[in-house]
């Protein structure tokens, strides 16, 4: 296996082979070209088996994109993958299992990252270091600290970074979050996030040897080694914390983006509490299938509610908007005293993000082009703030201790929302999951304090060390990028 890539190996390679890790506005091709308004951008995909395919198709479809390389530590994916690729192109990818090859590859432009989270960081991180720009799924990070990391790597080196959260090349959504930011319909005081979609357990399996076409010790990468299962490879490494982040982190991102638009511009969580379980099923996955999240961000407050029982209702995702002066519920305002809502034109509908998936991709590709950052539909640092959000979520409910359910607790019990939230929580989990409450517990975390402009909790050491996360070597997330 190569090793590690260091900052100054990719300095050397860049002074050696006439392309810049490090690039100015008027050159912005790794190659040292200017990228003119009909120059190819070349296209490395990095993470293929699900999420990678719609950054395949949709990068392969903008004019003068060329998907180029596509990267997997699992060669079982290639051939399938190649070969549509071809059939929509007409060119045949070059297929390679480890970022490090396309890294020292002069002849890339831009790295599209679809891999499981753990990897998301680093990834971006080397990448910018080799002079690449880069398109990032959500969530951008695997923990706060490296999140930071990837914000000063993508300004280090004037990298364009763009976050897989498609809701924010949507104009709809552009439109609707200004307006409640800008008070048309009242002081903005809760968001209220709910995301009910159904997950299957994933069982328990026994060790077994990785499939000889996987190189498992590359998938694992960053995180810690541990036995190789066959529900972690591929998807269900999600609900791991080695290398997921659970619901919150995963479709909580886009509804984190769209609540932090609508938000005050600069609110920051000064504080977190988050409870829930895993019920249904017994397996070996880890984070939890039902989870509520209390943000306080001041003055404006977040709920974030999620569901995952397998046996549950059609997918739901929503943001309400409760203000000062009424309620933003599924594109209509409802004033307070009043139960018939008063539409709001063109107001975005609820749901997954897909239908604006091409037009962020094409944002990023566009940015490529003009090198103009400010024109980013979500940067990287929007990406770390949402994350942020997701983590501070995990933490407190991972530190948590088992609770009953005769109440609710101190932290939840004094917001209105949060409160109605718990028991809404404790009926469906009655009526969907027939949980006896009497017998049954959850998991209540504690009341965190968080310092946003420092990006630590307050006197809170175990929480300050599980924000930070740890890095196997060849691996490491460089404290100085």
């Amino acid at each position: 296996m190569m090793s590690r890539p260091s900052r100054r190996s990719f300095l050397k390679r860049a002074a050696a082979s006439g392309f810049a890790a490090s690039v100015t506005i008027s050159g912005t091709k790794s190659s040292g070209q200017v990228i003119g308004a009909n120059d190819r951008v070349r296209v490395a995909v990095a993470g293929i088996n699900g999420r990678g395919q719609i950054h395949m198709g949709s990068f392969a479809a903008i004019k003068d994109v060329e998907v180029t390389h596509l990267v997997d530590p699992d060669s079982r994916l290639f051939a399938s993958r190649s070969a549509r690729l071809e059939r929509q192109t007409g060119q045949k990818p070059k297929c390679v299992q480890d970022i490090r090859q396309v890294l020292e590859d002069p002849t890339v432009d831009a790295v599209s990252i679809a891999t499981p989270n753990h990897w998301h960081a680093l990834m971006t991180v080397w990448a910018c270091q080799a002079g690449k720009d880069v398109y990032v799924e959500k969530p951008c990070s695997h923990n706060i600290y490296e999140g930071r990391r990837m914000v000063q790597a993508a300004e280090k080196y004037n990298r364009i970074v763009q976050h897989g959260t498609q809701w924010r090349s949507d104009p709809k959504w552009r439109t609707y979050t200004a307006d409640i930011r800008a008070g048309k319909y009242g002081k903005l005081k809760t968001a209220n996030i709910q995301i009910f979609r159904p997950r299957k357990s994933i069982g328990i399996k026994t060790p077994v040897t990785p499939p000889r076409e996987l190189d498992y010790d590359l998938w694992v990468g960053p995180g810690p080694m541990s036995p190789f299962r066959d529900n972690l490879v591929h998807y269900r490494w999600h609900w791991m914390w080695e290398y997921g982040n659970g619901e919150i982190g995963n479709l909580g991102a886009h509804e984190f983006e769209m609540a932090r638009w609508a938000m005050p511009e600069n609110a920051s969580p000064q504080s977190v509490i988050s409870l829930g379980g895993r019920y249904g099923y017994k397996d070996q996955a880890e984070t939890p299938n039902t989870q509520l999240t209390l943000y306080d961000f001041g003055e404006t407050k977040l709920v974030c509610q999620q569901r995952g029982l397998h046996f549950d209702k059609p997918l739901k995702m929503s943001i309400d908007f409760h203000t000062a002066d009424g309620v933003i519920r599924e594109g209509h305002f409802y004033p307070h005293g009043k139960t018939q809502g008063e539409a709001i034109v063109g107001a975005p509908p609820s749901g997954l993000p897909e239908n604006h998936a091409r037009a962020h991709f094409k944002n990023f590709i566009d940015c490529v082009r003009s090198r103009n950052q400010a024109e980013l539909a979500s940067d990287v640092l929007d990406g770390h703030r949402t994350a942020v959000l997701a983590h501070l979520g995990n933490i407190s409910y991972r530190l948590g201790e088992p609770t009953s359910f005769s109440g609710p607790p101190e932290g939840i019990a004094a917001h209105n929302i949060a409160s109605e939230s718990f028991d809404d929580m404790k009926r469906h989990l009655v009526d969907a999951g027939g949980v006896n409450l009497s017998k049954d517990s959850y998991q209540l975390g504690p009341l965190l304090r968080f310092d946003a402009q420092a990006e630590e909790f307050v006197a809170a050491t175990e929480a300050n060390q599980m924000a930070r996360g740890s890095y196997r070597e060849s691996f490491q997330m460089p404290d100085i990028v």
